[in-house]
């Protein structure tokens, strides 16, 4: 996260924890003419099972709540959008703690400067060391660490088979042309064919 969004996401965390919900992260997207707010908001591990997932109404209750400080604390000197969002499948990982979290998924990753010439990779996490403050990921079947501090940006790939969304391949042989007997073959000009007026 930049400085601004990690200033507003301390800020703002206790009032989503007052809510029984976890601010996951924040981001701070500006833009010509204004900026856009975005804060990932999810259900603590503690209470997934009593109450389940973050739904609209979550993000309705956190966003009003969220606005009211906004208007009283004014962190944000331009126009801005304010967005809360579930984390969704593919979700945005903020701290070691979620990577760790995460550890044996795969993520996709972008760095704030490039290591051993890659700004992008793609890979398993495979560990994750706070006292050195580094992940490992699996990329090309090779140990890849990275500084957390270089993280840019980096989401979980679902792994959509797992969660019985992939695409289902057909099973057994493919059929050998069968529907090929039944037609007949017609030798009729297209000028003879009957059309449709």
């Amino acid at each position: 996260m930049s400085d601004k969004a990690t200033e507003i996401a301390n800020l703002l965390a206790p009032t989503v924890q007052a809510l029984e919900l976890e601010l996951l992260g924040v981001e701070y997207l500006t833009a010509p003419g204004g900026a856009t707010l975005r804060l990932y908001i999810d259900v603590p591990q503690a209470l997934l099972e009593k109450r389940g997932e973050v739904d609209i109404d979550d993000c309705e209750r956190v966003s009003r709540e969220v606005s009211a400080q906004l208007d009283v604390e004014d962190p944000i000197s331009v126009n801005y959008t304010l967005e809360v969002s579930s984390p969704g499948l593919d979700r945005p990982l903020f701290t070691l703690q979620h990577y760790q979290r995460h550890q044996g998924e795969s993520a996709k990753v972008t760095l704030k400067l490039a290591s051993n010439g890659r700004r992008r990779l793609q890979g398993e996490i495979l560990s994750v060391d706070e006292q050195r403050n580094e992940v490992t990921f699996g990329v090309d079947n090779a140990p890849f660490v990275v500084s957390f501090d270089n993280i840019d940006k980096a989401r979980i790939i679902p792994d959509w088979a797992a969660l019985g969304l992939a695409p289902s391949k057909p099973k057994g042989p493919a059929p050998k042309n069968a529907d090929k007997a039944t037609k007949k073959p017609s030798n009729q000009s297209a000028a003879k064919k009957p059309r449709a007026e």
